[in-house]
């Protein structure tokens, strides 16, 4: 029998039927469409979810944010897991516990049920996603073909948060909201049973699993998201609020420092020293947490101000798939040519644009100059943005530590969406507080009989007036995702250095 020394040595195992870069490509894009596509895929589907399992408003947003932690907190461990055991290993391994996962949150009868579900869907996507972008190096020659295969791998991870809301919006009118997590199950059915037969397997690493530096960064992740979110229904001076950002500020810190002492590191942070990858890094991290409140925002405005059902919502958000997936293959196919930066520039100032855009919405904003017009502006920019970035995220980084660099890049990714979020919202609950005081005192005022009858028997302010409130709170939510956009230019312009050539 080999010795784990001998299978640590031992050459990449090749595909049965030889290579096959279409079928290939097809398998990984399609382990990463369901990832990604999970993120927003239940967005659209939030409220039939609370009526049924009687979520409150404040447990809803963990539907979301239980995937997202932890997703981003264990990305890096998952690509470190992806180079010492063997990438397609342990993408089928995550494929298919993403794909159980899903089967149970479709079943679930209880909102703890649901959580827990989304947690261990997270824990799949945490070790499918970082191996499935490796594997595009183990699988595809630097140069022409690798650019490709980035480009149409770029494409799914920048449009399948857009496909997802579609796709939700389809399965909650014509079947139930439960089908948002069924549809993963015969995706990952087929993956896992075709990744073996199309994707050569990398070499395994020796190496050790850095167990502790991962719980520390997921947990004093989940900490601070957590502290963000409570502050916003609880106040900043609630006793779990500051608990929570106390335990971020212990957890991060020392994170940082076991990272910089450990022989074997989930993030090696000699990966930083190159500007342009740090920079780069720094940008996804301030642009993710604008682009999940884009989606979770106009969501939530397109349903309850416009009123749109649930199939129509879901269509509304077909323009900035397209916007993203034709940016991207624009960006991909000219990154030799020009280069990474004007690229991530354009896009970063596109991004601000339809943010800038986005802080003026109102109960009088219709789709189409409201929605459709600064969607497709920051479309074009998240599209712009997705290919350069995670070209220089992999560029000059050493074959053995591929995973740890993607895991890092989809980790800020995930990590800073979530963050993001959790800010936004905070910031939205404040206004919304406001805007509640004013809009009582116009109903008591103003207000027919009627809606004053409505408002003593159930405590909520009839639509004309809740509509004004959510659309005040949206607003301003994109005003605090406006500064992220912001930062990025400024990253993108000055942190971030053209090479010589444009290769």
């Amino acid at each position: 029998m080999a010795s784990s020394a001998d299978l640590a040595q031992a050459p990449p195992a090749r595909a049965r039927r030889g290579r096959h870069p279409g079928i290939t490509l097809t398998v990984i894009a399609a382990a990463q469409l369901m990832a990604v596509l999970d993120i927003t895929i239940v967005n659209i589907a939030l409220p039939h979810i609370q009526q049924a399992l009687a979520f409150s408003t404040a447990g809803l947003s963990w539907v979301v944010n239980a995937y997202t932690l932890t997703f981003g907190g264990l990305l890096l461990l998952g690509g470190r897991a992806g180079d010492i055991l063997g990438r397609r290993r342990m993408f089928v391994v995550g494929v298919l516990l993403f794909g159980l996962a899903s089967l149970l949150g479709g079943v679930a009868g209880s909102a703890t049920w649901l959580l827990a579900a989304r947690s261990l869907q997270g824990v799949g996507g945490a070790i499918a996603s970082p191996t499935a972008l490796a594997l595009i190096a183990t699988n595809f020659a630097e140069g022409r073909a690798r650019n490709r295969a980035f480009g149409v791998y770029s494409a799914v991870a920048a449009g399948g948060g857009a496909i997802g809301v579609l796709a939700g919006g389809m399965l909650t009118t014509w079947l139930s909201w439960r089908w948002v997590f069924f549809v993963n199950v015969p995706i990952a059915l087929a993956v896992a049973l075709l990744a073996p037969l199309y994707i050569n397997e990398s070499a395994r690493r020796p190496g050790r699993f850095d167990l502790l530096g991962a719980c520390t960064a997921t947990l004093g992740t989940g900490s601070l998201v957590f502290g963000f979110i409570r502050a916003s229904e609880h106040g900043w001076t609630d006793g779990w609020t500051l608990a929570a950002f106390a335990t971020a500020l212990v957890l991060l810190p020392y994170f940082l420092l076991h990272e910089r002492r450990t022989a074997q590191p989930i993030t090696p942070l000699h990966l930083f020293r190159d500007r342009n990858r740090s920079g780069s890094y720094a940008m996804m991290l301030c642009l993710a947490g604008a682009m999940f409140s884009v989606f979770f925002f106009i969501t939530l405005f397109v349903q309850n101000v416009l009123d749109f059902s649930p199939l129509r919502a879901g269509f509304a958000f077909l323009p900035i798939s397209v916007s993203i997936v034709a940016a991207a293959q624009i960006a991909a196919r000219n990154q030799v040519r020009f280069g990474a930066k004007p690229f991530q520039v354009t896009g970063a100032l596109l991004v601000t644009g339809g943010l800038f855009w986005l802080t003026h919405t109102s109960t009088v904003s219709g789709y189409a100059g409201g929605v459709l017009g600064p969607t497709l502006l920051f479309g074009l920019g998240m599209g712009s943005l997705f290919v350069p970035t995670m070209l220089t995220a992999v560029s000059g980084v050493a074959p053995h530590e591929t995973g740890a660099a993607t895991g890092t890049l989809n980790a800020t990714q995930q990590i800073g969406g979530s963050l993001g979020l959790s800010i936004l919202v905070t910031v939205y609950g404040a206004a919304s507080r406001h805007e509640a005081a004013r809009q009582l005192v116009r109903l008591s005022d103003h207000g027919t009989a009627a809606q004053l009858a409505q408002f003593r028997a159930s405590g909520r302010l009839p639509a004309p007036y809740a509509q004004q409130v959510l659309a005040h709170g949206i607003a301003s939510a994109f005003t605090a995702g406006l500064v992220f956009a912001v930062l990025a230019v400024l990253i993108a312009v000055f942190v971030i250095r053209r090479p010589a050539t444009g290769a």
